[in-house]
């Protein structure tokens, strides 16, 4: 998500989009509905062929997936314990791949007295499988959030079954607690968790493999990659690769393909170009991002990570990584192979890109998180 609040707000009150070209890439994918402020497309994967839409207020939204469609249920309201405003709210949805026998889903969200970062399990109710069972949250970690924004956001079920949650820096401007190199802070990180099996200490495991488990110098266990200032979405491909892209400071954006234990740079690096100069910028050990754009006329000002693309509708992009900025409108697709990295715009939009989501046939969906909150499908030929 955007760095800057008053962009956000000025985005809040732009006119109708027009797209800035006519193209044949993406239709509207549900003309009947619109979301406030959506943030997050998530499928359940449970063969109902269902959508849920995070409203970053605190609601999420179930409707069928069909384009007729003409309402939307509200399957849980959480407002009453989310933190909302700027780039604080209900963030992020991860469904357990075991959904459809346990109903267990997973969220991200701020709170407030103190101020922190929640994940939290809740269960579906066991009459009605489009409402969620308000009373069954189970809290799973918390992390104090010392300003208010760079939280982070993105929660999932890795194809390892573990559970993966993105962290930003804490806030502020340029990492004033050096979180990101910080081992000993959860911010600022890429964290790893088994939500199937309780520690003694907490209701959730460390992985065996995961790199810094067992260490004696206070490390944080739950990190799995380190380094990252403000990754909103990430997502996994086919050959699990961790797909990440991480929100820049003032000059450039980047994208990171993620391995386990890695240190990708931030503060000492702003993607692949110095940034803290008191570290004479010794780069040793660091991993630089696969692609970086600058913050100018041809590229944007916060990235919106995407997926792979691995539908049938949009043929044109198969095998590409779909991605977007949420200022400039921009998306893009890329591909990463064997080292080399072809990167090309897709289309001009006026659009304030938020998210992108994947359905249960891995058709992509992006959400307008501006004038109405309209989700739109990827439909490009060959």
């Amino acid at each position: 998500m955007t760095k800057y609040i008053l962009i956000l707000f000025a985005l809040f009150i732009s006119c109708t989009p027009q797209n800035k070209k006519s193209n044949n890439v993406y239709v509207e994918a549900f003309p009947n509905l619109t979301f406030e402020f959506p943030v997050d497309i998530q499928s359940p994967k449970d063969g109902t062929s269902r959508i849920f839409v995070l409203s970053q207020p605190g609601v999420i939204y179930v409707f069928d997936n069909n384009s007729d469609t003409k309402e939307k249920k509200v399957f849980l309201d959480i407002r009453g314990k989310v933190l909302y405003g700027g780039e604080m709210g209900l963030l992020g949805l991860a469904f357990h791949p075991n959904y459809k026998e346990n109903g267990f889903f997973y969220l991200d969200y701020t709170t407030d007295n103190p101020r922190r970062t929640v994940i939290s399990r809740f269960q579906v109710s066991k009459t009605d499988p489009a409402v969620a069972d308000p009373l069954s949250e189970e809290i799973l970690l918390e992390v104090g959030q010392p300003y208010e924004n760079h939280n982070g956001g993105q929660i999932s079920f890795g194809p390892d079954g573990y559970l993966y949650i993105s962290l930003g820096d804490g806030g502020s401007g340029g990492d004033p607690l050096n979180a990101g190199q910080d081992l000993k802070n959860l911010l600022g990180k890429l964290l790893r968790i088994d939500v199937n099996s309780n520690s003694d200490e907490e209701k959730y495991s460390i992985p065996i493999d995961n790199p810094f488990k067992g260490n004696s110098k206070g490390y944080k266990e739950e990190i799995y990659a380190y380094g990252l200032r403000n990754v909103w979405r990430f997502s996994f491909d086919l050959n699990n690769r961790l797909w990440a892209a991480d929100v820049g400071q003032n000059k450039w954006e980047e994208i990171n393909l993620i391995d386990k234990g890695k240190n990708y740079g931030w503060r000492i690096m702003e993607a692949k170009h110095c940034y803290n100069p008191e570290t004479n910028c010794d780069t040793t050990g660091l991993v630089l991002p696969v692609w970086e754009y600058g913050h100018n006329d041809m590229g944007g000002f916060s990235i919106t990570g995407g997926f792979v693309y691995l539908g049938e509708s949009a043929p044109g992009l198969k095998n590409k990584y779909i991605y977007a900025d949420y200022v400039s409108g921009r998306i893009w697709h890329l591909e990463f192979v064997n080292g080399l990295v072809s990167n090309r715009l897709l289309i001009d939009t006026d659009f304030a890109i938020a998210t992108f989501g994947v359905d249960e046939s891995n058709e992509l969906y992006f959400a307008d998180y501006k004038n109405d909150g309209k989700l739109y499908k990827f439909v490009i030929q060959e």
